[in-house]
């Protein structure tokens, strides 16, 4: 069993701009349209956890790119659209009871995703393995990955590899205390 962040920053730690952006993810050059060993990735995780706001923002897309079940954290959302039926369900737990209650249900290897999610899941030492693409990009400000933790977390670096010549993927294992 993993809880797994799998996700995109800039080189000064911002995942979305100040007001959510996230168009430079796509200002990187991909001529070969790499998807940077995402699909690799989520051939190991069981399901999705995933914020409200970044839920929001994936809905915002022309399509849904997942094939796994997403459950969204909110405590405002009430329902979730009927376009993700079977696809996004609404979980209102704190993060030990979210990952007891889909334990239950056989997913065991959890993509955990959205910003504040991260963080808290963090701060309850619930996350197992972070993967971390840094993008040659400065944003100045906008959404941090980690924002102000409470607690030191170590990490062991299992890897690190330059991907399409531009930017760095790096995978951290969370040392248990």
């Amino acid at each position: 069993m993993k809880n797994i962040v799998y996700i995109a920053q800039s080189l000064d730690g911002y995942i979305a701009g100040p007001v959510g952006e996230i168009d430079w993810l796509e200002d990187i050059d991909n001529p070969n349209e790499s998807d940077l060993g995402f699909s690799a990735f989520m051939n190991t995780i069981d399901a999705l956890v995933m914020g409200r706001n970044t839920f929001e923002k994936v809905a915002s897309f022309d399509f849904w790119p997942y094939e796994k079940p997403v459950y969204v954290v909110s405590k405002k959302l009430s329902t979730i659209p009927d376009r993700f039926a079977g696809k996004a369900f609404l979980i209102k737990d704190k993060p030990k009871e979210i990952i007891s209650t889909l334990n239950t249900k056989s997913l065991c290897n959890l993509y955990i995703d959205g910003g504040l999610l991260i963080q808290s899941f963090l701060i309850e030492n619930l996350i197992d393995e972070i993967i971390v693409s840094t993008l040659p990009v400065i944003l100045g400000g906008g959404i941090p990955l980690f924002g102000t933790l409470s607690n030191k977390i170590k990490l062991k670096l299992e890897s690190s590899e330059v991907l399409i010549n531009q930017l760095v993927q790096t995978h951290y294992r969370v040392i248990k205390a």
